[in-house]
């Protein structure tokens, strides 16, 4: 089972630590659902959902200081639940004590934003979506090409990282080399990036592994991407029928999403890095309704016609 530390919470989300500092390293996050307890403070748990944080606004908050205060010491001692990763409180607002005093009695961190409730929701669950998504390896080099992430493979040896380089070096940023982390951030999008022991490297052969943000400043880099465009790079074969119109469109699935790949025959002379940086180009253009290789076609159609004419 993925999970994720409420102290990587805590550093992702800018949240502060209220109370339970201590007990913060003996506590996971198993799920991105994040619950705020409402039925609960009027007394319902037959659906509590402990193992979820538990996240408090101005509305929970309210309520509780109206509560009866026996009442609410109850509902409290059981919202800690023994699985309750934490709370979190928006709006930096004051917490009832008994609640302090139930959450410090079952260890259970509270933490607290100055964010409003709504967008501290959408921080959260943004960050533990992609903390938790299932991931999965792919080897390849990710680089951010004009705003588009275009993910290269290849068999070993090819010149992958050669190109990333190459394309840095035209303006471009990289994601990742060699090892590409992805994982499916909703119905239509994959997003990629690398381990951590591999950010910002480049192995180049003959040279070494090179640090791209140190060599090349900040703005070379990028921690994630969309991969929204798979080029794969085959060593050229005469025998072999490479697309020239583009009408040869592939998919690759990953997860639940079909991605666009195209293939690039690698041969001396070749300049594979504009090829590849005008592919994204071309598929942005597809993207927002311009198909060159359809414009094509209906030309070809209009001479056809007009030929049988005379």
């Amino acid at each position: 089972m993925n999970q994720v530390s409420v102290a990587k919470l805590i550093q992702e989300n800018n949240l502060t630590v209220y109370t339970g500092e201590e007990y913060i390293k003996e506590r996971y996050i198993t799920t991105s659902d994040i619950s705020r307890p409402g039925l609960e403070l009027t007394g319902y748990f037959d659906y509590y959902p402990a193992e979820r944080v538990q996240l408090l606004g101005m509305t929970e908050i309210s309520y509780m200081e109206q509560m009866d205060q026996a009442k609410l010491t109850e509902y409290a001692d059981v919202l800690c639940g023994t699985i309750t990763p934490c709370f979190v409180v928006a709006r930096a607002l004051e917490i009832p004590e008994q609640l302090k005093d139930a959450a410090m009695r079952h260890h259970i961190p509270i933490l607290r934003s100055k964010l409003p409730t709504t967008r501290l929701l959408a921080k959260m669950t943004d960050f533990l979506e992609s903390s938790l998504a299932e991931r999965k390896s792919m080897h390849g080099v990710l680089v951010d090409i004009y705003g588009l992430g275009v993910l290269i493979t290849g068999n070993s040896g090819i010149g992958k990282s050669e190109i990333g380089l190459d394309l840095i070096k035209r303006g471009h940023r990289l994601i990742a080399d060699d090892r590409v982390e992805v994982y499916q951030q909703d119905e239509q999008t994959i997003m990629g990036e690398a381990p951590a022991i591999l950010r910002h490297l480049l192995e180049i052969r003959g040279i070494g592994i090179i640090n791209v943000m140190d060599l090349f400043g900040v703005s070379a880099v990028l921690q994630n991407t969309t991969i929204d465009l798979i080029v794969n790079l085959e060593a050229w074969d005469k025998d072999k029928q490479f697309d020239r119109l583009g009408t040869g469109e592939q998919l690759v699935q990953i997860f639940d999403v079909d991605l666009p790949k195209i293939d690039i025959p690698v041969k001396i002379g070749r300049n594979l890095s504009i090829i590849i940086e005008v592919a994204a180009m071309n598929y942005r253009a597809k993207t927002m309704g311009y198909d060159a290789t359809k414009a094509f076609e209906q030309n070809l159609y209009k001479l056809i016609e007009q030929n049988s004419k005379h």
